[in-house]
This record gives C-alpha cells, structure tokens and sequence, in this order.
C-alpha cells in the first residue's frame, strides 16, 4: 500500500507542477480562499495529518493543491459527476435521495455523496491496517468539494446544468451564468478592492468571520447529532442562495453589471467563509475520532450505505 500511496503522491505532485495556480475561479482563487481560510483553523491532530498527508511539492500548503480535483477530471472521468448536484427545475429545494444521482442514475454520486466518501475514508487514517484506500487523494477531494458545494450554482437547476446553459454578458464580456459565479464575481472584486491581490480578498473574508459573523460561526461548524459532516445541510442552502440571487432576474442573454455585482458579492462571500470554516471543523472532527477511536475499530463505509461505486485507489495507481 506505501507504494501505491507513493505513486498517487508523485502524480499529484506533477499535476500541481503541470498546474500551476494562475487562473481565476472559484476553481483557482476561489478554493484557494476556501483552504486558505481552514487551514489555521485545524486543531493539533488534524494540523499533523494534513501535514502528512499532503504532497511534499505543497510544502504544507493546503492551498496550493486545493483546485486538484478539477485538473484531474480527464486522469479520474467518473469524478466530474462528484462536482455538483442537479436539482428539479424551480422547485428551489434539495433532498438527498431524489436528487444525489449521476445522469445514469446511480444514487450517491454527487457532490454532498461524494463529501460523505471522502470523510469515511479519510476515518480510516492512523489504523493499524494498511488503509484500502489513498488518503492524500481523499484529502484533496474533500478539500475541494467542501468548496464546489458552497458555491450555489454547483447545485443548480437540472435544465440549465447550474447555469451553464444560461447565455448572459459580465458587462460587456460574454459568458454564462455558472461562470459568472465561479469566476466573475471574486475576479471583479479582486481588481475593484484588493488591487487584483487574493491575500487583500482573504484578509476581509477572515476580518467579517471574526467580526461581523462572530456570533454565526459556531452553527456554520455544528452538525447534526454525531454525524462528522452535514453536506445536504450545505446543499440545501446552496439551492436556496442559487434561488435567491444566482437565478433571480437573470434570463439568456441578460447584462449583469454594476447591480448584479454589489447585490451578489455579500452572498459569495458569506458561502466562501463558510466553505472555509466547515471545512476545518470537518477535518477536526475526523482527525479527532481518529485519535479516540482504538487501532482497527470498525468504519462505516459509506460507498457501500450510498450505493456509490467510485473506483479504488488501488485500482487505479497500483
């Protein structure tokens, strides 16, 4: 298994050199914030299993290699349907077991199915057995999709693919919908306020969690009763902000300027505050079972619970 552990790090590694983080997204710099806000907030455990999980080419950055997920789709295809979750057309609600299917049906494959795996298997790390699985890939995929399901586009209407389909002009420059939430909205407030810099976007984000959401961000943490990670609650309030302000007022071929930008700002920022936050106290809460539970204890294995078949990382590295 160190093996196999070994080759997983070195494609990742090279993927990260291949790589680099240049572009702006909430694939870029919008995951980069979402890692950058988790990462000091991890306890001692979960602070130590990070640093040893993650490759040595991130020199103990979380940041640096939290957009792998989407630069691996073309190595990993059955991960794209993991990116989000399609929910019935206007009805402007979510639920897991009508809604967490791939275009072929098959239950568990999203993303809030696809938080839940990666969490089960990462409670697999510090066992005395050889862990079945690859945890630094587990790392980097639940790192990453604590993000995409935050973003209220990712669980969007099915007609219109989150807003992919939705032809609308940024001021004067065409894209869709989907884009505009992945790109547009963090990339105009980077120029506008922060001199195109993401530390000065980062810094405010972390100035409103301490300040102004102070008093919100111990429920953004709780789950519910034991439960390691709540993404339908996550999913849920995705759908509700993709209603309130991602799809509202905006038809094919719609110009979102000055308006749309202020009004929907607030909105990205609160959801990449919360990615951020939930995210560290995921990975506290694993780590910290971790260290309770006794060498070998038995791990719910959600693949099986979820119908999710998601190919080995044995199969694919050994």
């Amino acid at each position: 298994m160190e093996f196999c552990r070994i080759h997983v790090v070195a494609i990742i590694s090279l993927l990260v050199l291949l790589f680099p983080s240049t572009t702006i997204a909430w694939g870029e710099d919008g995951h980069a914030i979402v890692c950058k806000i988790a990462q000091p907030r991890l306890n001692e455990a979960a602070a130590a299993a990070v640093k040893k999980l993650l490759p040595k080419s991130a020199g103990n950055d979380l940041t640096s290699v939290c957009s792998w997920a989407d630069h691996v789709k073309f190595i990993f295809p059955w991960s794209s349907a993991l990116h989000y979750i399609d929910t019935p057309d206007d009805l402007c609600n979510y639920q897991y077991n009508r809604d967490c299917k791939d275009e072929d049906g098959l239950r568990g494959r999203c993303v809030a199915g696809a938080i839940n795996n990666y969490t089960n298997q990462l409670l697999s790390y510090g066992s005395n057995s050889d862990s079945k699985y690859n945890l630094t890939q587990a790392l980097l995929f639940l790192s990453h999709f604590m993000g995409d399901i935050h973003q209220p586009l990712h669980v969007g209407f099915t007609s219109d693919r989150g807003g992919n389909t939705i032809d609308v002009h940024w001021f004067t420059r065409k894209t869709n919908l989907h884009h505009v939430w992945d790109d547009n909205i963090i990339e105009t407030a980077e120029q506008r306020f922060y001199d195109s810099n993401i530390d000065g976007f980062i810094d405010a984000i972390q100035q409103n969690i301490t300040e102004e959401w102070s008093d919100q961000v111990g429920d953004w943490e709780t789950c519910d009763g034991s439960k390691t990670t709540c993404p339908n609650i996550y999913a849920s309030e995705g759908i509700k902000a993709a209603c309130e302000w991602a799809y509202k007022d905006v038809s094919e071929n719609s110009v979102l300027g000055d308006d749309y930008f202020s009004t929907r700002l607030p909105t990205v920022n609160l959801r990449l505050a919360q990615a951020g936050v939930r995210l560290a106290a995921t990975l506290n809460r694993i780590f910290r079972e971790v260290q309770r539970s006794s060498a070998g204890s038995k791990v719910v294995n959600y693949q099986t619970v979820l119908g999710v078949s998601y190919p080995s990382s044995q199969t694919i590295f050994s």
